[in-house]
């Protein structure tokens, strides 16, 4: 019996050497799956037609909603503002403490 094969069961039960990650490590999986942290005097605005979900400053969404916005209560996307990705009127969802 080989006891030097490298498919044979010893291969099965034993790990390989791995070599220890770069110090530098490059956007991926971690920023993927992170959330940033909450800037001070920024909200973010999800909007329901393109999608997207941008922080930005409180004074200029405060502009926005004080541009010809309309508000209903007790849905998810309540506020009809311009959107600061797309730049149309649509629904969109303030987040407030996100």
């Amino acid at each position: 019996m080989n006891t030097n094969d490298p498919q044979g069961k010893r291969a099965l039960f034993e790990s390989a050497s791995v070599a220890s990650p770069p110090a530098h490590h490059a956007p991926g999986r971690q920023a993927l799956y992170s959330t940033a942290t909450p800037r001070p005097g920024t909200v973010v605005v999800d909007c329901s037609a393109c999608g997207e979900h941008k922080r930005i400053q409180m004074g200029e969404v405060t502009t926005r909603i004080l541009s010809l916005s309309l508000w209903v209560p007790l849905i998810k996307y309540n506020r009809w503002m311009r959107c600061p990705s797309c730049e149309r009127r649509a629904w969109c969802r303030v987040g407030w403490l996100d």
